[in-house]
């Protein structure tokens, strides 16, 4: 501040300063809550000014919503001004803490700023008048009630760290707006109820990257469509949204927009808050808090998205190709399609000869004169292969949904099934083994094989082993339980792989629902890795054991 030029007159025109912060009115009660209130600190400092024959009302300050933890605020930093310009020279409060409750900066203003500028401090129910106040409540009882102050916005701050983390730990919404494709539930504020029409933009959203467009492509197809972006959407409801982004004259949707729905696991029914906190009370600069740290709570609310849908994004996500120079999408093998040796993506070609375009895949690093071969196949050799592996899966579907119908009807138990299951017998077999080694590790021991470091070294790799078996063993136990008890139906999108049936081209949606990657080695030679392959796996179990059990079952009849 600069030194102002002021003679102490016989009248003081005053400034009257109001502040009420959000905490005031949540801890103490009503009864604090009206006393505090800025109408009350209106009248209590006009009746004062009206018993006091030297000062007048220069004008009034309200901060109304601040925090008294720091002076970042509106009318204290206009106050200040008009003190600096020579039109205050007295500044009045209701109390020390309306004024501010940082201690440090509250009596450097009232201790040394205000006496050089020769303005004059009055907290009226505190009883302090700088003009009247003696050494002793100058030096200790205004630093004294300002640190009591500085205690009680730390002790607020706390306990509403502490409340907001409960809160965040039992699933509840503590956000200031809900996120774009919901609204707070109009009988409970903590609670999440679907916006049918943002929800259905951002089902559209999923829906056009699963068919491969790029997240640009996305945000223009919006745009195009005058689809109002997240914050002006909002506003148009009426709510005062303000979401800490730059926004243009004419705001647009973004790629950045875009992917922040594709990864917001609050479209798939999960609460993930706590991504951030403020450095302290007194600094409203917030830092990214690392991941293992989020408080993240699942079926909070309802779902907007698929699970599986959700999951097909986040791996496209990795891979995300540019739309091709013809087209707003990407190609359609792209963020699906690895070399088999070195693992880099496989990059798409075409070739023109007499006017007939031929496209095909190369490796990635061969391409860019990498140590490894072309291992080069052509698109619709590469649609047909695949296109024709997820038909004869999507058959076992059908089939399998048959087979659990009649075992039922046979009562048969997912036991019996496990004792048939020949990858159980082999894992539970090789567990047997492991065992048998770990014991016999006592008899090498006392015959002097081996010694107390190797005997200790083997024992807990061979424990380690048998731990691990035990655990595959008892997953792949509990996938033959889930789906005697569940069905398939309740973990993959049964409908749309019926639909491959009918198909006779590949398409990209159908590509990302049945399959995780697809590796090429030389010789066009191909590996397919389907989504749900494990259950796939026992689906074939299941409906070897149903022939087998036919099969004996006809014997016996004969």
């Amino acid at each position: 501040m600069k030194q102002m030029q002021m003679n102490v007159s016989d009248t003081y025109d005053a400034a009257l300063y109001l502040r009420l912060s959000k905490d005031d009115t949540d801890i103490d009660g009503s009864a604090k809550t009206e006393s505090n209130s800025i109408g009350n600190q209106r009248e209590l400092l006009r009746s004062f000014v009206k018993s006091q024959p030297d000062i007048q009302i220069f004008d009034i300050y309200v901060d109304d919503g601040y925090s008294g933890s720091n002076f970042d605020r509106p009318e204290f930093k206009r106050m200040t001004s008009d003190i600096e310009a020579g039109k205050v020279n007295c500044v009045i409060v209701k109390d020390l803490s309306r004024f501010g409750r940082e201690y440090i900066e509250a009596g450097r203003l009232i201790q040394k700023i205000y006496p050089a500028l020769n303005v004059r401090f009055i907290a009226v129910t505190d009883h302090f008048d700088s003009k009247t106040a003696n050494i002793s409540e100058k030096s200790l009882v205004v630093p004294i009630k300002n640190f009591v102050n500085d205690s009680y916005c730390r002790d607020i701050s706390t306990k509403v760290r502490s409340h907001q983390q409960m809160k965040r730990e039992n699933g509840e919404f503590i956000g200031a707006f809900a996120p774009y494709g919901y609204q707070k539930d109009a009988q409970n504020k903590n609670c999440l109820v679907v916006d049918e029409y943002a929800a259905d933009v951002v089902r559209k959203i999923y829906i056009w990257k699963i068919e491969g467009l790029s997240l640009g492509a996305i945000a223009e197809k919006l745009n195009a469509r005058h689809i109002l972006p997240p914050k002006e959407y909002k506003k148009s409801l009426g709510e005062n949204y303000n979401s800490g982004f730059q926004s243009t004259e004419f705001p647009k949707w973004s790629a950045v927009q875009i992917k922040r729905i594709l990864t917001n696991e609050v479209y798939i029914g999960n609460m993930v808050q706590g991504k951030q906190e403020r450095i302290s009370y007194k600094v409203k600069k917030r830092l990214d808090k690392p991941e293992e740290e989020w408080v993240r709570v699942e079926n909070t609310h309802p779902a907007v998205i698929r699970q599986s849908d959700f999951d097909i994004v986040q791996k496209l996500l990795q891979y995300d190709g540019r739309a091709s120079k013809s087209s707003e999408g990407a190609n359609l093998f792209s963020g699906f399609l690895f070399c088999g040796d070195c693992k880099t993506p496989m990059i798409r070609r075409v070739n023109q000869y007499k006017g007939k375009k031929t496209a095909f895949y190369i490796c990635q690093t061969k391409n860019k004169g990498g140590n490894c071969t072309r291992h080069s196949i052509p698109e619709e050799t590469l649609k047909t292969i695949v296109l024709k592996e997820i038909q004869t899966y999507s058959s076992l579907f059908m089939d399998y949904q048959m087979i659990m119908e009649e075992m039922k009807e046979m009562e048969i138990g997912y036991d019996q099934v496990i004792h048939y299951d020949t990858q159980i017998s082999r894992l539970q077999e090789e567990y047997h083994k492991c065992y048998a080694l770990r014991v016999s590790l006592y008899d090498d021991l006392k015959a002097g094989i081996i010694n107390k470091e190797e005997f200790q070294e083997f024992r807990d790799i061979y424990g380690k082993k048998c731990e691990e078996l035990e655990m595959v063993i008892e997953n792949q136990k509990q996938m033959v339980k889930q789906m005697f008890e569940d069905g398939v139906a309740a973990t993959i999108q049964l409908e749309e792989w019926k639909k491959s049936l009918e198909l006779k081209k590949l398409d990209r949606t159908l590509l990302s629902l049945a399959v995780d990657k697809i590796y090429i080695y030389e010789n066009k030679q191909i590996m397919i890795v389907l989504r749900y392959q494990d259950m796939i796996e026992k689906m074939k179990v299941i409906k070897n054991f149903f022939e087998v059990h036919q099969t004996d079952k006809g014997k016996e009849v004969g």
